[in-house]
Parts: C-alpha cells; sequence; structure tokens
C-alpha cells in the first residue's frame, strides 16, 4: 500500500503517529459486513474498525428468535451468542497497561443523543462497567481518572464510542466537548488503553480496502 494513499485518507491521524499501542493490538472489536452472493457464497463487503456498532441488536434479535422460534433455534444447532459480553468484558480488563489484580473499564459514550446509545448502555449493563461522558473523566499527570462520589479512580481501559476527532480537544478538534482533554497525551505515555486504536480509519478506508 503506498504511503501516499495512506496520507491521502480522510481518517489519518497524524497525530498518533509514534504511539505505541498497549499490547501491539489495533483492532480489538471489528464489525464486519458479510452478503452473500447468487451462488450461496459468503463475501466480507467492508470492515468498521473504528467504532463499529450493532452487536446489542444481535443479541437483542436472537433473545426474540429464541422466543417465537424454540424449536428452530433448537433442531438447527444455532450457535450461542450471549456470552458475547462476558468475552468483550474479559478482553477489555486484559489489557490494561497497569499490572493490577482489579483494572477499571470504561465506556465512553457522547451522551444521549448519539444513535446507538441504546447500544451503549446495554454493553455497560452487561459488563457491569462505568458508562461515562467525557465530563466524568479528567486527565492529570498523563494518567486518566473518572470522578465518582468516593474521589477520583484510575481508569485502565477506555471502550470508545466517540470518533477519533473527537476524543480529545487539545490533540484534535478544539471545539469538541464529547472527548477528554489530554487523553492521547496519556494514551502515549502508555497509562490508559483505548478500544478500539486511535487512528484505525486508514484501515477501512474504502480505496486502501
Amino acid at each position: 500500500v503506498p504511503s501516499w494513499l495512506i496520507a491521502s485518507c480522510p481518517h489519518f491521524t497524524r497525530e498518533v503517529y509514534g504511539i505505541n499501542f498497549t499490547h501491539d493490538i489495533y483492532v480489538h472489536i471489528s464489525g464486519i459486513d458479510l452478503i452473500r452472493g447468487e451462488d450461496g457464497t459468503f463475501y466480507i463487503l467492508e470492515d468498521n474498525l473504528r467504532t463499529p456498532s450493532g452487536v446489542s441488536y444481535m443479541l437483542e434479535n436472537r433473545e426474540v428468535t429464541k422466543r417465537l422460534f424454540p424449536d428452530l433455534v433448537n433442531t438447527s444447532q444455532v450457535r450461542m451468542v450471549n456470552n458475547y459480553p462476558l468475552m468483550l468484558h474479559s478482553i477489555l480488563l486484559s489489557l490494561s497497561p497497569r499490572p493490577v489484580r482489579d483494572p477499571v473499564a470504561v465506556i465512553l459514550t457522547p451522551g444521549i443523543y448519539n444513535s446507538a446509545y441504546y447500544e451503549h448502555t446495554f454493553l455497560a449493563r452487561q459488563m457491569g462497567i462505568p458508562l461515562v461522558e467525557g465530563r466524568d473523566l479528567v486527565v492529570s499527570n498523563h494518567k486518566v481518572f473518572m470522578k465518582t462520589t468516593q474521589g477520583l479512580q484510575q481508569v485502565d481501559v477506555i471502550y470508545r464510542r466517540v470518533d477519533d476527532e473527537f476524543l480529545d480537544p487539545i490533540t484534535f478538534n478544539p471545539g469538541s466537548i464529547l472527548g477528554v482533554a489530554g487523553l492521547v497525551g496519556a494514551y502515549r505515555k502508555g497509562n490508559v488503553a483505548i478500544v478500539n486504536a486511535i487512528g484505525n480509519g486508514v484501515a477501512d478506508d474504502k480505496a486502501v480496502y
């Protein structure tokens, strides 16, 4: 892939050049769109590698399907999907840059007016982790903390559902009120893991793909 093509991507983020991502993982969660051809062959239409959404609808749809067609699900050997939140939670905790017994993971949401807010609340409930907005977090000494009634609590992993350009008003869009000032600095220092990695937009760019 030529470098000029990468640099021309609308989601290319020069600001994160040189950052060593936690465990060298860029894509923690991928939303892969599949289509089926006339001959029955499956094809990958695209990868969504920035802030993929939709898994909550799959989980809820399965529950409805099981109620409406219990015999069909049982006799067709349909593989279960209800363990997804448990697997996701385990993955998030494993990404903690701190070697602590109980890492703190949160879901960062743009707020109630986001079209996928239902999913954000659904996953937070299923995993038992805090759902936070940018105003609930603060960066101090290149570390991210969550405001709680007991004081500040350090955050190890952020499952972000906020687009790159709104994550940090210091580094990206200065008018953003959705992100956390100084977040990229803490990210660069390796004090917090962000899921998915900032800059993944070059990987699901249509020209690169």
